[in-house]
């Protein structure tokens, strides 16, 4: 008896010095947290310069200056509407800027599939980072939409109509950060150990609750996508709604992509006119 106390108590500190490098850590980045600017966000000057950059500008003006689709018969967008095709896309509307990026953190791979302990920094990693409008432009938002880039940076992903994603990216408090599902479109601010939705559909994933640890969170997303991961039956039989390649959360195939959404799709203008174009073509004046 006496040996095999000994011996649970070698064992202890290893684990226990696991879990307090790895709690310190968590720690670490939530003093970091707060509306995630600089503080979290890798080559966020390039972010900055990129949303006040000419080029993105112009994306904007051409999402603004598209007309919203008229509700179909389920409420969604109703039929195709076309994109403008002007070389002065800005012409008409009114001045306008764009907030500082904001980080959007989302849940790993690891931690659905539980392989992750369950501590924010296994928990969630950055994701894409959004910039709203300062203002309103004839009654509208719309919120920009930066994917990282290989090799470092970021680039423009998408525009899509509202500003949602920003008011909930900038709700993190000092000792807290936001992350999203997005699979079920839910969000959640994350302290050290627990978990808090912060609209509909996330206090419905949490199963009603108004907050939950963390462990038991991972237990709930666990059940969700453990068996649908890449690799999975579900996965091969091409059904994945689990993470798409490079361990990128993937929506249902059924569901608006999360860097593609909105009332309205989003356009992709990461090559500015050119690309409008070139989607045009593609999508016979959809948007």
């Amino acid at each position: 008896m006496r040996d095999r106390v000994e011996s649970a108590g070698r064992k202890s500190p290893r684990f226990s010095r696991l879990s307090l490098v790895a709690a310190l850590g968590a720690s670490v980045l939530l003093s970091a947290a707060g509306p995630a600017r600089a503080a979290d966000i890798p080559d966020f000057q390039a972010a900055l310069d990129l949303v006040r950059s000419a080029g993105v500008h112009d994306a904007v003006c051409r999402f603004l200056a598209t007309p919203l689709p008229a509700a179909g018969p389920d409420g969604g967008p109703g039929g195709a509407v076309t994109v403008p095709d002007t070389p002065h896309p800005c012409a008409g509307l009114p001045a306008f800027t764009l907030n500082d990026p904001l980080a959007v953190h989302e849940i790993t791979p690891e931690f659905a599939a539980g392989t992750a302990l369950p501590v924010p920094t296994s928990a969630v990693r950055l994701s894409n980072l959004v910039s709203s409008l300062g203002a309103a432009v004839n009654d509208r938002t719309a919120t920009v939409l930066l994917a990282p880039t290989e090799g470092g940076g970021w680039h423009l992903a998408g525009v899509r109509d509202g500003d949602s994603d920003a008011g909930y990216a900038g709700s993190a408090t000092p000792g807290s950060l936001v992350f999203t599902e997005p699979q079920i479109r839910g969000w959640y601010r994350l302290t050290l150990s627990t978990v808090e939705p912060l609209n509909d559909q996330a206090r419905e994933g949490l199963r009603g609750r108004s907050s939950m640890s963390l462990a038991d969170y991972q237990q709930v997303v666990k059940g969700r996508y453990a068996d649908k991961l890449p690799g999975s039956e579900y996965d091969t039989r091409g059904m994945s709604s689990g993470y798409g390649p490079g361990g990128t959360a993937a929506e249902p195939s059924d569901r608006t992509p999360l860097l593609a959404g909105g009332s309205i799709a989003a356009l992709a203008l990461a090559g500015g006119a050119a690309a409008l174009g070139r989607s045009r073509r593609r999508r016979r004046g959809t948007v």
